[in-house]
């Protein structure tokens, strides 16, 4: 039994099957970036709707009716704002134009319905740039537009069964043709604030920093891959051990949570009088991710204010650099700071209280404990790094362990840390330290942040993941201030001074990949975030000031408004005059018969008639009118009327563009594909032309005749009875 190939079962398809599914794979290509952001129902919804309308299309069956289609526009319309409360918005507008976009496929009937669709799906691509700007993001957007475009050009193109592969050129001769326009647009148009903002959070969680901390809630945490910022440094790096990039820090302690102070002192850009650096600083670039927050990480410690376009930053009395605004999008800026300091040397005792309060009946067994070592010889009015080391030593030697799975602790989750599970992650062990250190009156509190980078040898940045994420200790000590003391290092060393960091379990498809070629691996991961952040470098990160920047370089000392404006309309007035010029150009260096020439030999090889290039007009009737019989009547008329005018008198200057706005409006017989191999004629060569018959002999007698064009000879046959003498104006 022979099984026909899909090619094949393909172009037996009618024209508006064929158009109709390539519809539908389009849409379902401009929807695919968004199904991530969108809520499930909306997902599954336009998948069942663009289904649908494939099925119908396949089986040539009925669109549905009227009611029907009010019917599934009102179930869009309540189940949008049943899930958002309102129609309008960002995510709200996105989920409701996705539907519509599913819904409008189940009236394609017309070229004008076609239209909407594609339009509607050039508009909704956008939307996908509300919820992603990743490069993935962008390829996917690059795809639906020229999925868009193609199907566009080919509902302009001709009846029957046009072939694929001349739209899709097109397509992407639209799509090279408006890329310098893009990008002229992209670095010269007035950047201007979002009209729109993003807005912001189990036992399961995920690695990355938080506002607040919550202890003994979290059973499992998964490792997250995500880059949260990359840095260059200029000079040598820093030890990775010494890389601490400073977030929130917690102080306040309600027996569950941990939580930044209520109201801590605010100093502006000038820098914290408190701090007294030591050493040379580091000097780097930071490319912050956006986290929708609005700290900004630096190195531990810096005395200056990064220098960081569009954001006003300021430095609060805990040493972190924050944003006026949230940090909603890629942000850039250079930074110094010194790895030796000294903060806090000066604070008051009354201010050191709030760092040494535990809840009332908080973690029992730990305030015991504490209690215990106070009593122990040598410790008796020891100082505040003597009771830090004797913990650590007591973490080091102890059965204590760094792991990802710790168990649901409960309330008091010191308590449980200590003395029954012995096992957590960073955030248990800076908290349970946290509070013993606290039950020994040793003013004491929490900083979060991420610790460690790797190196991207292909674009020379450090990266810093979410899995990177960690949390430390800072103690008090009179006459020194607070202290950086990492408890974690303590029990697990190589999570701070080497590359290794626990992992969580693999896919399968990552582990078979890693076990074949770890190298491997890690190089192709390199090399894509090396692309990433030349996407984030260039194109995400490119705001108002690398605009300025640009002006400059061109000359402008003081860019503002009005220079972007003018440059813009003197490229676009220089684009305009090339374009003119080109086109007089064309006009003057070109035959315009050679021209329409070409495109009648381009036509006649789409109806599956080549033709050589001394094939005659005359030649080209009988080849149409033995394939296609009475069909090819108007075409064939015309080409008597282009083979009288251009040898049967001396042509006038507008005879070209005459024939070829008739060309426009003629009615071509349908394509080699729109026929069916048993409806097709065979095709028989065509009769040769008689003696005296050629384009002098046809000369000569136009020009003894009127300007009709003369008929062909009776033994032509069948052409006779098709063909009659036209006069040109006789436009078909």
């Amino acid at each position: 039994m022979l099984i026909a190939s899909p090619s094949a079962a393909w172009y037996r398809l009618s024209r508006q099957t064929q158009d109709t599914v390539f519809a539908v794979a389009v849409v379902a290509c401009v929807l695919a970036p968004q199904a991530a952001y969108l809520p499930l129902w909306c997902s599954l919804l336009a998948a069942g709707l663009l289904a649908a309308r494939l099925h119908l299309a396949l089986r040539a069956g009925p669109l549905p009716g009227r009611w029907w289609l009010a019917a599934l526009i009102a179930t869009a319309l309540v189940t949008t704002y049943s899930t958002y409360g309102t129609w309008l918005g960002r995510e709200a507008g996105s989920a409701l134009i996705a539907l519509l976009l599913a819904l409008k496929t189940l009236e394609l009937r017309s070229q004008r319905d076609a239209f909407v669709l594609f339009f509607l799906g050039f508009f909704s691509l956008l939307t996908a740039f509300f919820s992603s700007q990743s490069l993935p993001t962008a390829g996917a957007v690059a795809l639906g537009v020229v999925g868009l475009l193609t199907a566009l050009v080919r509902a302009h193109m001709p009846v029957g069964k046009p072939p694929w592969r001349p739209a899709a050129v097109v397509a992407g001769k639209l799509v090279l043709l408006g890329s310098p326009i893009m990008l002229v647009l992209f670095l010269l148009f007035p950047r201007v604030a979002p009209l729109w903002a993003v807005d912001t959070d189990a036992l399961q969680a995920r690695s990355g920093l938080s506002a607040t901390m919550k202890m003994g809630s979290i059973a499992d945490l998964a490792l997250d891959d995500s880059i949260a910022l990359r840095l260059r440094f200029n000079g040598a790096p820093p030890a990775r051990q010494d890389l601490y990039f400073r977030g929130p820090v917690l102080s306040q302690f309600d027996g569950q949570e941990w939580a930044p102070a209520a109201a801590a002192q605010t100093h502006k850009a000038s820098g914290h009088t408190g701090l007294v650096t030591l050493g040379d600083p580091v000097s780097y670039e930071v490319t912050l991710e956006p986290h929708h927050q609005r700290w900004l990480l630096m190195l531990d410690a810096s005395a200056d204010a990064p220098v960081v376009a569009d954001h006003v930053p300021s430095q609060s009395a805990d040493l972190q650099w924050q944003s006026l605004e949230p940090i909603d999008k890629v942000v850039r800026y250079q930074a110094r700071s010194y790895l030796q300091f000294q903060y806090g040397a000066q604070e008051s005792t009354h201010q050191l209280q709030a760092f040494t309060a535990l809840p009332p009946n908080s973690n029992p067994r730990t305030v015991q404990w504490a209690d215990d070592l106070l009593r122990e010889p040598g410790l008796r009015n020891a100082s505040a790094s003597a009771l830090s080391d004797r913990v650590l030593a007591h973490l080091h030697t102890g059965p204590y362990r760094y792991t990802l799975s710790p168990g649901v602790y409960g309330t008091n989750a010191a308590d449980a840390f200590w003395f029954d599970s012995q096992a957590g992650f960073c955030e248990h062990i800076a908290a349970a330290y946290v509070v013993v250190m606290r039950a020994m009156r040793v003013p004491a509190r929490i900083v979060t942040g991420y610790q460690g980078a790797t190196l991207n040898p292909l674009d020379g940045y450090w990266t810093v993941r979410q899995s990177d994420a960690h949390a430390w200790a800072e103690i008090w000590q009179a006459g020194v201030g607070w202290q950086r003391v990492d408890p974690t290092a303590a029990i697990s060393p190589w999570r701070v001074d080497q590359t290794t960091r626990l992992s969580a379990p693999r896919s399968a498809l990552a582990g078979a990949l890693a076990n074949v070629s770890p190298q491997t691996v890690a190089s192709l991961r390199a090399a894509w975030e090396a692309i990433n952040n030349g996407w984030t470098q260039w194109v995400l990160n490119y705001s108002q000031s690398q605009q300025w920047d640009l002006l400059r370089q061109l000359g402008r000392s003081s860019p503002n408004w009005q220079d972007l404006v003018s440059l813009l309309g003197l490229l676009a007035g220089a684009a305009a005059s090339v374009g003119w010029c080109w086109s007089q150009w064309r006009r003057l260096h070109q035959d315009p018969w050679a021209h329409l020439d070409a495109r009648l030999r381009q036509r006649l090889a789409q109806q599956g008639l080549p033709t050589a290039p001394h094939d005659s007009p005359r030649h080209m009737v009988a080849l149409l009118e033995a394939r296609f019989g009475l069909q090819a009547a108007p075409a064939c008329q015309w080409l008597l009327r282009l083979e009288h005018a251009r040898y049967g008198q001396a042509p006038g200057s507008d005879v070209p563009g005459e024939l070829l706005r008739q060309w426009k409006r003629l009615k071509w017989p349908p394509s080699e594909n729109a026929l069916g191999s048993a409806a097709r004629p065979a095709l028989t060569p065509p009769p040769t032309t008689p003696q005296g018959v050629g384009p002098l002999a046809i000369a000569s007698q136009a020009d003894n005749s009127s300007t009709s064009a003369p008929p062909l000879a009776s033994k032509r046959g069948d052409a006779s009875r098709i063909i009659n003498t036209t006069a040109p104006q006789d436009r078909p």
